[in-house]
């Protein structure tokens, strides 16, 4: 007996990486080990040193194919199998969490996308050459002239469930045609395997109904809201203490800091932060309770209760979680070490 083994690896697609797939078929009983793959198809190698290695680092149930086909989330290596290629981002999150893991971060990523209508290039809900109303009913709407797509939202988050991705929830986003599902709280290396394994989920049911997938930080110009990934965050010490709190959004808001995670936070940074559509502008730095239009928002709960976590409002819907993570960790973490 046999079965199938997707893997699945980030590639070197720029100016946003993407994930790609291919299939491997194993006996029962035995492991996916490492693999390879053609590096100069990918913008990863050369085509005289074409062959980029596989390594698997995460394995969760197929729900797709189901039975005993699993996914295997990799990193990718040199031929040498010791060296990271730069695109690996996961190198970098493990190097991050291998430094201040002791500080038992927990995050949960908030994942917005919009389904693009492949014949027409607009997003669902939007006339061919034409507008909808403006923003304000689509939000967690109901209805037919509200809401489009949620057939292919209910099979995706069904998948990740039966994938045991620790999805936490979905909605109906703020511009038509876009939504947002939720995974975590989930550790630090974790949360962007779930994310990514989840990103692959989605790709592959919008083929199966004939809709594109967008992250694109600002799909429609003008007056809609772009798309993010607004990421929670807190480790041990934030989730005992009000003070810690405050510490950590003063670490993000210290000098250089800002520009450095914005460069981590994904592509069209400034044509989505721009102050409006409850952000705060690229170029500023801001941090308060219940504030949307804030770069950190502390909820209100965490306020009142003097403990809890905070909210960056500043990553886009196409950021690479492993980015984040090791950003995040690396700057509360030495704050608060």
């Amino acid at each position: 007996m046999t079965y199938r083994a997707e893997y699945l690896w980030i590639d070197g697609t720029e100016p946003t990486a993407e994930i790609r797939s291919k299939t491997k078929i194993l006996a029962d009983g035995e492991e996916p080990g490492i693999w390879g793959y053609d590096g100069s198809s990918t913008n990863q190698a050369t085509g005289d040193k074409s062959d980029v290695v596989l390594k698997p680092v995460f394995t969760c149930p197929d729900p797709i194919r189901g039975g005993n086909d699993i996914l295997v989330m990799c990193e990718t290596f040199l031929a040498d199998t010791v060296t990271p290629l730069p695109t690996n981002t996961r190198a970098k999150a493990r190097e991050a969490f291998e430094k201040y893991g002791d500080q038992d971060f927990w995050f949960g990523l908030e994942q917005e996308y919009t389904m693009i209508d492949p014949k027409t290039g607009w997003p669902g809900g939007f006339p061919p050459n034409g507008f909808p109303a403006p923003q304000g009913p689509y939000y967690c709407g109901v209805g037919a002239v509200k809401i489009h797509g949620r057939a292919l939202v209910e099979e995706h988050t069904t998948l990740c469930m039966n994938a045991a991705l620790k999805i936490s929830g979905t909605n109906a986003e703020v511009m038509p045609g876009q939504w947002e599902f939720q995974i975590g709280p989930a550790g630090a290396l974790e949360i962007g395997d779930h994310i990514w394994v989840a990103r692959y989920l989605l790709y592959r049911v919008g083929e199966d109904h004939n809709i594109e997938i967008s992250i694109d930080a600002k799909p429609m110009k003008g007056d809609w809201n772009g798309a993010g990934m607004h990421t929670n965050v807190s480790n041990q010490k934030m989730r005992e203490s009000y003070d810690a709190i405050i510490a950590a959004c003063e670490a993000l808001g210290a000098l250089g800091k800002p520009e450095e995670h914005l460069t981590g936070y994904g592509v069209g940074i400034e044509d989505r932060l721009t102050g409006a559509h409850e952000t705060q502008r690229y170029d500023q730095f801001s941090y308060g309770v219940s504030d949307r239009g804030a770069s950190i928002r502390i909820p209100w709960q965490v306020a009142r209760d003097q403990k809890g976590y905070i909210e960056d409002r500043r990553p886009n819907a196409n950021a690479d979680p492993y980015v984040i993570s090791a950003l995040m960790v690396n700057t509360i973490g030495a704050a608060l070490a």
